[in-house]
């Protein structure tokens, strides 16, 4: 591997941007892949996305964009994952460049629907990718603030921490502070969740409940996740830092969370077909609860508020009621 490793960010969205220009910062060159060829060609000609952090301006000479998803991976050292989960398997399918000797990070929170696995699992069991070439990048950041150059802080998960450190010093900049874990499981198994209790939080405030209840809930949500990580996964791990509580408050509370957004519409009585027709934005929460629950089925922790997701999205119980049983459950 050279002093400077060739990078591919895979994904047209709001993430996939936001770590092209992280990545921009730091290298003279990173290959872009989208599917969608006129956001290429707006792309070169006026150098911005013109569907995502549109704010975000690129020097077109740093980027090699492509639609073409081999090319993008015969060309990169490290590939970076950020599109949805539900479609990444679909997406995949039409890779035919070989991934052996790729460094696979992955910016997707949920799972896989296909094969109902977190994605760097899918990577591992799928494509035969050792472990120690699988790494996850998760917050507490969203990418609205990144284009807008706030402070953030990310968090880089791998095997192998000589990696870890590389992806975090080429996403680092005066805006950007990273950290890194060795907690890949863990950390994308919280990054999946976080959505799911930002959904329950959005459908608490679009039925009325206030900050009060909103603190009980993200309390009751944090342990709720230890408990169901520990369950999957069980290694030490502090669910107090930043990549676990973290993440699940900004998720949870901020005004550009799509998870929020779209539990509050949920919530106020939409169904969740005119939400999501509404947001035109996926809403990663909402494949999550499913899998979620249907894992948990097997493994059997205690997790009211997935459980109470799950009745209203997929069971097409009414939310007012589910929220009025689920309120006797937290403490």
């Amino acid at each position: 591997m050279t002093d400077q490793p060739k990078f591919a960010v895979i994904g047209g969205g709001s993430w996939a941007t936001a770590i092209t220009k992280m990545l921009c910062v730091n290298l003279p060159e990173i290959t872009w892949y989208m599917r969608n060829e006129e956001a290429i060609e707006h792309i070169k000609t006026h150098h911005h996305n013109p569907n995502y952090l549109s704010s975000v301006e690129f020097h077109i000479e740093q980027l090699r964009l492509t639609s073409n998803l081999n090319e993008a991976v015969a060309y990169a050292d490290y590939i970076i994952f950020a599109i949805p989960s539900a479609f990444l398997g679909g997406e995949l399918k039409n890779l035919t460049e070989s991934l052996e000797g790729k460094v696979i990070f992955s910016a997707i929170k949920g799972i896989i629907p296909e094969t109902s696995l977190i994605v760097g699992e899918h990577f591992n069991k799928e494509y035969d990718i050792p472990l120690e070439n699988i790494g996850v990048i998760t917050g507490p950041c969203h990418a609205e603030e990144v284009a807008l150059e706030r402070l953030s802080y990310l968090t880089i998960a791998c095997g192998d921490a000589s990696k870890a450190k590389l992806v975090a010093k080429y996403l680092s900049s005066n805006y950007i502070k990273t950290k890194i874990s060795d907690d890949i499981i863990g950390t994308e198994y919280a990054a999946m969740l976080k959505n799911i209790y930002a959904i329950a939080a959005g459908m608490a405030h679009g039925l009325g409940y206030g900050d009060n209840f909103q603190s009980v809930l993200m309390s009751n949500g944090i342990r709720e996740m230890k408990k169901f990580i520990r369950k999957v996964h069980k290694m030490k791990r502090n669910i107090n830092d930043s990549a676990y509580l973290g993440d699940l408050l900004v998720t949870g509370y901020s005004v550009f969370s799509r998870n929020r957004m779209f539990g509050n519409m949920i919530g106020k009585g939409y169904t969740v077909k005119s939400a999501m027709m509404e947001m035109s934005m996926v809403a990663e929460g909402y494949y999550a609860a499913k899998s979620a629950w249907e894992l948990n089925q097997t493994h059997g922790a205690k997790t009211p508020i997935i459980d109470a997701v799950y009745d209203i999205l997929y069971e097409g119980k009414e939310a007012k009621k589910i929220f009025l049983k689920l309120t006797d459950k937290l403490d």
